[in-house]
């Protein structure tokens, strides 16, 4: 009977000891499966609150861009405010491009172009070249004045050409030769440009005068 039970014993348990893990790995698979819903959940729940914090940054960044173009706007009154400002300094500038133009009741001046004319000097080829300004007189305006001598240019260079191919070498050198020939100038331009009024140039002034 010893022996019987002695053999009964390892029969009983031999069969049960492989049928622990079996269990556990059962009672582990049902617990991941009843948490796996949980898990899932929450993965959602975080999604959405991620997506509403970005939604929300998105508004707040798209309300707040709203003002920007204010800048732009101010921006362009400035211009805007400028303009009378640039207007009035262009008018200035057309006002001082007026060709030596002075104040009303001053003096003002004329630019002629320069004349080269061959001198009067037999035996050697001797020219000169001569750069004069007229000194108006304030009777009469400036652009009137300067309409009437632009218009009569011809005739002035055409003017200087004869008188000046009428000197010697010797009658363009010294102080006194060039004060003569301003006189003479002078007179001339005015008897011929405007023979039907008083004299209205006052003066010559000399810009340039080369003897060659």
């Amino acid at each position: 009977m010893a022996d019987e039970k002695t053999e009964q014993t390892p029969q009983q348990t031999t069969p049960e000891q492989p049928a622990a893990p079996d269990a556990a790995q059962k009672g582990a698979g049902k617990a991941k499966a009843s948490i796996l819903p949980y898990i899932i959940v929450a993965v959602i729940v975080l999604a959405c609150a991620g997506a509403g914090v970005g939604l929300g940054l998105l508004f707040a960044g798209s309300g707040n861009a709203g003002p920007a173009p204010a800048e732009p706007a101010v921006a362009a009154e400035g211009e805007g405010a400028e303009e009378p400002e640039k207007a009035e300094h262009s008018a200035k500038d057309k006002h001082s491009e007026t060709p030596k133009a002075g104040k009303p009741g001053e003096v003002w001046y004329y630019d002629l172009d320069p004349v080269v004319a061959n001198l009067n000097e037999p035996g050697a080829t001797r020219y000169v070249r001569a750069v004069l300004t007229f000194e108006m007189s304030p009777s009469i305006s400036p652009e009137k004045g300067a309409a009437i001598l632009a218009a009569k240019k011809p005739l002035l260079t055409n003017l200087m050409t004869i008188y000046l191919a009428g000197l010697s070498v010797d009658a363009t050198r010294g102080d006194k030769n060039l004060k003569r020939m301003q006189a003479e100038l002078t007179d001339t331009f005015n008897e011929k440009i405007f023979p039907d009024s008083a004299p209205l140039i006052k003066g010559i002034l000399i810009k340039e005068f080369a003897v060659q």
